[in-house]
């Protein structure tokens, strides 16, 4: 892994120093290791406001980011996301889904599609650039029955496409609320490790 190599994790737990925020920090711990630049980013610390769906940031054709009308903190954490070349997103399962406020993050996607007035749906600005995604869920059910029987995949998927990025890796952690302060599991935090080696 080359020294310029960035990785910037965005986590939506309400929860800090739980299993999620564990097992980001194993990942990105061990990819540091291997010479990346890390960062974390938590969604709950930032003024992101809630999209009001004004389609403004949709309308110009020739950029890769539309501009959000919007004053918060969401277009520094766009910023430092597309100078990184890999990106951790993280949430737990909430209601079969994930977080609320990764869905207010994922709303203030929006200027990454081209949508102009007098269009029925819009087109992803930003085809591939390369970023790597990977995902980290918990969740109270067993990991395979999140796979199969939440939202939350399908949310990662869409957040990495509309981003450029590929999702290379994921870590559904299940059975994590059997005690109120969880500790990761010792082969889930391996697989955490190795996650961050691959990046």
């Amino acid at each position: 892994m080359s020294e310029s190599k960035k990785i910037v994790a965005i986590v939506a737990t309400y929860r800090k120093g739980r299993i999620i925020d564990q097992a980001v920090d194993a990942i990105l711990e061990s990819a540091q290791e291997k010479g990346a630049e890390v960062e974390k980013i938590y969604l709950t610390d930032k003024d992101i406001k809630f999209c009001t769906n004004c389609r403004h940031c949709t309308q110009e054709a020739e950029k890769s980011r539309g501009e959000c009308v919007l004053s918060d903190e969401m277009n520094s954490i766009l910023d430092k996301i597309e100078s990184s070349n890999a990106l951790v997103l993280a949430s737990p399962v909430n209601f079969g889904s994930s977080t609320a406020i990764y869905k207010r993050f994922m709303e203030r996607l929006l200027p990454y599609t081209y949508w102009p007035w007098g269009t029925m749906i819009p087109k992803i600005r930003v085809k591939k650039r390369g970023l790597k995604v990977v995902v980290v869920t918990a969740s109270a059910a067993p990991g395979i029955f999140t796979r199969l029987l939440t939202h939350i995949g399908r949310q990662f998927k869409d957040t990495a496409n509309v981003l450029g990025g590929k999702i290379v890796g994921s870590l559904f952690i299940g059975i994590a609320a059997m005690e109120e302060r969880g500790n990761l599991r010792d082969r889930d935090r391996q697989k955490a490790i190795q996650i961050g080696i691959n990046l």
